[in-house]
């Protein structure tokens, strides 16, 4: 009989011989678990409910709310001290010495004097009152009785009755045993509530002051979301910044480090507060130190601003509420009321809300305006929203250059006089011309008599960079582009910064992340309102703002793009800015394709009709009588002369040189010759339209003969 066997376990040793043996390995079954020991379970429970999230807040609540009550007795227990003693007045005056102030230093030290004397007049008195409080009382019960005793004699002569001589007498002693009786009743309550009242407006002193350490404060606390603005917080990311003379002039300041403070008021979506500078501490090393200033203040950078108001070293700081400022704010009233027109001379276009959410709203009178900003941050809708209030005004013209060319601005077709859209050197060349034709229609106004009042007339160039970077050159060999003496682009906005707002011909310009090259200084520099949205560099914010708006507090170049879309910091006469600063930070109203569309409409039915010019590519044969007729559009009559300056924008090369006897000429050979209406040569439509149907018949009977 053979055995056979299950090994559990391989051998590894050889095989001897012929013999083969199997090793049965008898594996035992595994013991079973041991009992838990009840402590062991015990104590992970305990720890389970002690490390539970709402042990954790349960207990964080009492220890927050036992320490507001007993921290604010201690604020109560000071302020009392402050009140009775001249502890108040040594802060401030040791404050004082610390910030180098000696003159308000020896102003809290005359306080502390006058408090003093005062204090020991008091003093003095309460050794003379009890005397004098027991004569008045004494002459008080007196005198009290003895009207009570007359008003008892009236009483009994009139009711015949001589008990009523201590009716009232008896009446006032019944009185104050009533309220004997009430104080009874109520004291043992009053020893009870009494210290719970006390207790509870403690704790309000405390929870008001968040007097309780950060352990034991909620999550959002805890975290630093939302927390408020209060002088302890603003005085300790003042000491935090790392300028060694501020710290130790607050350590010095001992708790009256507040003193630095003006009043923390609410200003829009924030706070804004004005420090005064230490002895030794400037302004520009607290603006260099703003990241850490916001982390300081729990804030990110961009939700905390540094200006320098009109008082000698002192910031002004405001600081949003957390998250503020990524809330959008409302439409546009261009939008919402749809019955608002526009003054160019009186009026201020509603741009959008400053940081302390009031509108911002900007005059355009005889200012020249740059806008600029890195890509897609939205300075086409911001410059087109001026450019939709403004033509509410009817007597307001444009020119316009887009030189992007991606329809941002064709609403406009309709009511600009010439329209010009796309990105080639050949747009540049006719923006060029364009401009060039405003100069030439300046220096007419300019040669009139004085006094004569001209309508507004706004070149507006949209993506400008494109022009100063353009490298073709005219026949001359005259550059379009560049900031050279005989650049044609760059001369002929000159010439409108110089001399421009005097007869109300002004030049608007939006471009991108500025340069020397795409945008000259002496450009830049020519415009009166200059705004900026977000941008790289600080070199780039001086660019587009000036030396005095960055030294004084501007950072567009601090500003987050993409995020903070819409978003310009403004350096203009033309808004309301803060007395002391130099700028002021506007988040736009977006206006949409449609809103603008609309807009559009509403201008183009206030006005009689504009023919839009879209020039044309140049070298085509040209049609003069259907240039004539295109220029004249749905107007009844058009004066010659106006005719004349639309000819030329619509195609310099062909009608540039016209006068008004070539004019004449074309329209006497067919028939719709210029006549007098009110005193002036104008153009009809009636006869145009008379004679190119006649033409259009003969040439069609000509073809059929």
């Amino acid at each position: 009989m053979t055995e056979h066997a299950v090994s559990l376990h391989k051998t590894t040793e050889p095989a001897v011989g012929d013999a083969s043996v199997t090793t049965l390995t008898v594996v035992p079954d595994p013991a079973p678990d041991k009992p838990i020991p009840l402590w062991v379970r015990s104590g992970r429970a305990i720890k389970t409910v002690v490390t539970h999230e709402t042990t954790k807040t349960v207990v964080r609540a009492a220890a927050r709310h036992g320490l507001y009550t007993v921290n604010g007795g201690r604020i109560v227990a000071r302020r009392t001290w402050d009140g009775k003693t001249g502890a108040r007045y040594e802060r401030m005056l040791r404050a004082a010495e610390a910030a180098g102030n000696y003159e308000v230093a020896e102003e809290w030290e005359e306080r502390l004097q006058r408090f003093r004397e005062a204090r020991h007049r008091r003093r003095m008195d309460l050794l003379h009152s009890p005397v004098d409080v027991a004569k008045g009382v004494g002459v008080g019960v007196g005198m009290s009785i003895g009207v009570l005793v007359a008003l008892g004699v009236v009483m009994a002569i009139n009711n015949h009755d001589v008990t009523d001589v201590i009716t009232p007498l008896a009446a006032t002693i019944e009185f104050i045993g009533l309220l004997i009786r009430i104080v009874q009743v109520v004291w043992p309550y009053a020893i009870v509530l009494g210290p719970l009242f006390a207790l509870l407006g403690m704790w309000a002193v405390g929870s008001k002051q968040q007097a309780a350490p950060a352990w034991v404060m909620p999550a959002n606390v805890r975290n630093s979301e939302g927390e408020p603005i209060t002088p302890s917080i603003v005085v300790k990311a003042l000491r935090d910044l790392g300028i060694p003379a501020m710290r130790n002039a607050i350590k010095e300041m001992g708790d009256a480090g507040a003193s630095m403070l003006g009043p923390i008021r609410i200003a829009g979506c924030g706070v804004e507060v004005d420090v005064t500078l230490p002895s030794g501490v400037s302004t520009n090393e607290v603006q260099q130190r703003r990241r850490k200033l916001a982390e300081n203040l729990t804030r990110h950078e961009h939700e905390v601003f540094i200006t320098i108001p009109q008082a000698a070293r002192t910031v002004r700081l405001w600081v949003a509420d957390s998250g503020a400022l990524d809330e959008p704010i409302g439409p546009s009233p261009l939008v919402t009321d749809e019955s608002m027109t526009a003054d160019y001379a009186k009026g201020r276009a509603p741009w959008g809300q400053d940081l302390r959410g009031d509108a911002a709203a900007l005059s355009l009178y005889q200012r020249h305006l740059l806008i600029t900003g890195l890509s897609n941050q939205g300075k086409t809708v911001a410059l087109r929203s001026l450019a939709l209030w403004l033509a509410l005004d009817k007597s307001v013209r444009f020119l316009m250059g887009d030189l992007k060319g991606v329809g941002d601005w064709n609403m406009f077709d309709g009511l600009a006089d010439t329209l010009i859209q796309g990105p080639t050197d050949e747009h540049v060349i006719q923006v060029t011309e364009m401009v060039e034709g405003a100069v030439d229609e300046m220096n007419r106004r300019l040669m009139s008599p004085p006094g004569t009042q001209f309508p507004p007339l706004i070149v507006l160039v949209d993506e400008a960079q494109v022009a100063f970077m353009c490298p073709a050159k005219d026949d001359d060999k005259r550059p379009y582009g560049g900031s050279k003496a005989n650049s044609r682009y760059f001369m002929a906005v000159r010439k409108i910064h110089n001399q421009g707002r005097a007869v109300n011909v002004l030049m608007w310009q939006g471009t991108q992340d500025p340069t020397d090259q795409n945008l000259p200084k002496l450009v830049r520099e020519g415009a009166h309102t200059r705004a900026s949205l977000a941008l790289g560099t600080e070199s780039q914010a001086r660019m587009a703002l000036g030396d005095k708006a960055v030294d004084g507090g501007a950072a567009p170049n601090l500003l987050r793009p993409g995020l903070d879309r819409g978003t310009l910091v403004v350096a203009s006469d033309g808004i309301a800015i803060p007395a002391g600063q130099a700028s002021i930070t506007v988040r736009t109203h977006y206006i949409d394709d449609d809103g603008a569309v609309a807009i559009t409409d509403r201008a183009k039915a206030m006005r009689d009709g504009v023919t839009t010019l879209t020039v044309i590519e140049r070298g085509e044969e040209r049609d003069p009588l259907a240039d004539i007729a295109s220029v004249v559009g749905d107007a009844s009559r058009v004066r010659t002369k106006d005719v004349l300056k639309r000819l030329a924008a619509l195609n310099e090369d062909a009608y540039g040189g016209w006068s008004f006897i070539d004019l004449k000429r074309v329209l006497d050979d067919a028939g719709a010759e210029p006549h007098k209406s009110d005193g002036v040569m104008v153009v009809s439509r009636d006869r145009l339209t008379a004679a190119l149907a006649n033409r259009d018949g003969d040439g069609s009977a000509s073809a059929a003969g």
